[in-house]
């Protein structure tokens, strides 16, 4: 089977439902930045403080095209990953898409709870944090919305959902 890429917002709950997805089916699950992480013995933050954003995506970019090479496996990818190059179009080559798409106000109730844990929100107000996610849907949703399958992720927040949630999505695309 080709690799599902699940995309989407800091927040829509990739890594949850990846990591559901591949205890259901027995399908491997990758975090992209974990494997990037330890391929690079250092943290997402790390690189980012070593090379730069310019230089995290081209690493990013690297790795994704590895993974892609994999066969039965989920990747959850970092929020911007399919805004960057030609990955977008490189994931729907190699796989299959998966948006796992939230609305702006559970991105916002998830985010806030954890913003310190996430530089980009670190120390920002929820006015602040609300704009950041307004503004990044907006150029990020093209990219998103050229996703083969799109799935609604509000309904990640305990056990119960997640399994609702992940038997749903298998009744009507059985691992595609």
């Amino acid at each position: 089977m080709k690799p599902i890429f699940i995309i989407g917002y800091m927040g829509c709950g990739k890594t949850t439902f990846g990591k559901a997805l591949s205890a259901t089916t027995g399908i491997r699950f990758i975090d992209l930045d974990f494997y990037i992480e330890q391929r690079y013995h250092a943290s997402v933050s790390e690189i980012f403080d070593k090379y730069g954003e310019k230089g995290f995506r081209e690493i990013e970019k690297e790795m994704l095209h590895e993974v892609a090479e994999f066969e039965d496996v989920i990747i959850s990818c970092g929020g911007g990953t399919p805004c960057f190059f030609d990955n977008m179009e490189h994931m729907n080559n190699h796989g299959t898409t998966l948006w796992l798409q939230a609305t702006r106000e559970c991105l916002f109730s998830r985010l806030i709870r954890k913003r310190e844990k996430r530089p980009l929100l670190a120390g920002h107000t929820d006015d602040e944090i609300r704009e950041i996610i307004d503004s990044q849907l907006r150029l990020r949703e093209p990219f998103y919305s050229a996703a083969k399958v799109i799935w609604k992720g509000d309904s990640l927040e305990d056990r119960r959902q997640i399994n609702e949630n992940v038997s749903q999505f298998l009744a009507t695309h059985p691992i595609l």
